[in-house]
Parts: C-alpha cells; sequence; structure tokens
C-alpha cells in the first residue's frame, strides 16, 4: 500500500521543496561533474559528510561505542532516555536495530549516520548498531554483502533472538538489506522480526530510476552519475547474478517491511518495485511516499520537517513488530 493518511502530507512544506530547489543547484551540478574514480570518489565522501552535518542534527546525550570483534567492525549508538530499552529477564535490551547505511556502496560510513542513528534510537527506545562495511572501489562486491552477513551472524551468537532484532538501512542499505534476508532464507538461517527501509536502491542497472528521472528529475544525483558510482562494487559482475539481482526463490519466507521514499526521488521507482516484490512472495510491505521529500530525508531534519515524524512512523513500526509498548509521552525526539 502506499500510505496516504492524515499523517502522510499530501504536499511537501515549504522548507523542505525549498531545500530541494536549492539541491538541485548546488549538489547535483556537483555529482554531474565529479569523475568516478578513486580521486572523485573521495571528493563525493568529503562534501557527503559535510553535508550531513550541516543538514542532520545529533541528539545531545548519545553514547557512541566503537566496535571492532571477529571481522565485525562499526557502533553502537544509544540515545535512549532513562528507563529504556525495557530489560528483558536476562537484563538486556528487549530489541536493536541492525542499521546498513548508504550510500552507493562508495561514499558514506557509520560516522555520517550518527545523527540519524541517534534520533531512529531516541525514537524507537532502543540500541542501534550501525554497521562500518567496507567500501568500493578499495573493495569491491561481495564485501559490503558479506560484512552485513557477518554482522548478522555476530549479534545472533552474542545472544540477540532473531525475534528482537530488525533491520534498517537507508539508499545502497535497501539493497544490503534485501540481500541478507533472501540469503538467511537460503541458507535457513532465522530472520529478523522486520526490516525498515529508507530510499531503498534495489535495482542496480538503474533502469527504474531513469525510467522515473523521465517524469521528474531528482534533485540530488542523475540516474547515470548514481550508476557510475555504484558500478565501482558491481565491476567486473553481471548484473544478472543472484545477489546483485536479488532473485527471490519460490516459497522464501520474508520478514514484514516498512519502505518510506521521497516523491521527489528517483528511487521511488525501486520503493515500488520492492513492494510489489515482497507483496508477490506472500510478504506485507507498507509504502510510504512523502509527497516532495529527496532521497533519505529521513536524515536532513535541519532542512526537512517532515523528517521527524517520518521517523516516529518507522520507530513505531520497529515498537509493534519487536511486540514492544508505545513510547510513553514525553520520550519522543518531538
Amino acid at each position: 500500500m502506499t500510505s496516504r493518511g492524515t499523517s502522510v502530507p499530501l504536499r511537501g512544506s515549504l522548507r523542505s521543496r525549498g531545500a530541494a530547489r536549492v539541491t538541485a543547484s548546488t549538489l547535483r551540478p556537483i555529482a554531474s561533474r565529479l569523475p568516478y574514480d578513486k580521486g572523485g570518489v573521495q571528493v563525493a565522501r568529503v562534501l557527503v559528510e559535510v553535508a550531513m552535518r550541516l543538514c542532520g542534527s545529533r541528539l545531545r546525550g548519545t553514547k557512541v561505542t566503537a566496535v571492532s570483534d571477529d571481522g565485525v567492525v562499526g557502533e553502537w549508538v544509544d540515545a535512549t532516555k532513562p528507563g529504556f530499552p525495557e530489560p528483558n529477564v536476562a537484563g538486556e535490551a528487549t530489541g536493536v536495530v541492525l542499521y546498513l547505511h548508504g550510500s552507493a556502496y562508495a561514499i558514506c560510513s557509520a560516522r555520517t549516520h550518527r545523527g540519524l542513528a541517534s534520533r531512529l534510537s531516541r525514537e524507537a527506545g532502543l540500541p542501534v548498531f550501525v554497521v562500518e562495511y567496507r567500501l568500493a572501489p578499495e573493495h569491491p562486491f561481495p564485501s559490503a554483502a558479506d560484512d552485513i552477513e557477518r554482522a548478522y551472524r555476530w549479534l545472533l551468537e552474542r545472544g540477540y533472538d532473531p525475534g528482537n532484532i530488525v533491520v534498517a538501512g537507508d539508499s545502497a542499505g535497501g539493497h544490503l538489506a534485501l540481500d541478507l534476508v533472501i540469503d538467511n532464507a537460503r541458507r535457513s538461517v532465522p530472520q529478523p522480526a522486520a526490516v525498515v527501509l529508507f530510499s531503498p536502491l534495489i535495482d542496480l542497472t538503474f533502469d527504474l530510476a531513469e525510467g522515473r528521472e523521465r517524469v521528474r528529475r531528482d534533485p540530488m544525483i542523475s540516474a547515470a552519475g548514481a550508476r557510475a558510482l555504484t558500478t565501482l562494487y558491481t565491476s567486473g559482475q553481471e548484473p544478472s547474478i543472484p545477489r546483485l539481482r536479488l532473485a527471490v526463490d519460490a516459497g522464501t519466507v520474508l520478514p514484514p517491511f516498512l519502505v518510506q521514499a521521497g516523491g521527489a526521488e528517483m528511487l521511488v521507482a525501486d520503493a515500488e518495485y520492492l513492494r510489489d516484490l515482497v507483496e508477490a512472495n506472500a510478504g506485507t510491505c507498507t509504502l510510504e511516499i512523502w509527497p516532495d521529500q529527496m532521497h533519505v530525508f529521513q536524515a536532513l531534519d535541519r532542512v526537512s520537517p517532515e523528517a521527524a515524524p517520518a521517523l516516529r512512523r518507522a520507530a513505531q513500526f520497529i515498537r509493534t513488530e519487536l511486540g514492544l509498548t508505545a513510547i510513553p509521552s514525553g520520550h519522543s525526539v518531538l
């Protein structure tokens, strides 16, 4: 379904629409001219980190703990308030979010996503583990996918029940998340309780995105530019191989999905495709298309007033799927 209820506005706010226009006239031209080689990627990494700091906030009091253990690298981001997360009988958290950041397998990091992770942690009342997976072009396919599989197995080995884990991610993290749950099914590994995705990238050929661009131009980057970046990860691979095409075998049982995408971005086509894919395999997928919003607008709370309510909806979905109570009044960041 596409959510069009009272909580999802019919039109983007004036501030978010203005931010999209500014982005289209500044960031998109730069992104279109960058050479997507090793040097160009280094420039892109700096630009995106600066943009994330300027446009997204990190909550005060957030506890960040670096992890490097048994081949798993990342950081715990915990912005829960006193009394959260609620302990289980063993005295441990009742749930955890495994977060898979974007973008394009080549640019972002756990550090760039601390703000988003902190606000998701506060809203959900749960700790968030952000995986620091290896990036292209230094580490091509299947490095990132292998790192995500290792991180999920690491949580299981440390006593987290799969029913207490929610996998969340954005952009390329969406591709990684779907790859993980498909691979879990093939290996008979227990699935997480749910999957929450922001602006997921699913089609690495970008054919779906190009079709969307003919209707509305993405304010951040062109489909051709995004494809060039992603190719740094998939170089030398056939796009039809299962872990890139994300083929779902008949009878595969998928966890419930919540997918949010911005109406101004080209990957809204991927979000719709993912919804259809999940439902075609007898799964459930709630799709929310937030009008006039940019790619991963949930991370841009300083320029998009819609970021906070969208994140709140995602957090409530997480708590519902984990069987947790609603967050008490006054706990939300809003």
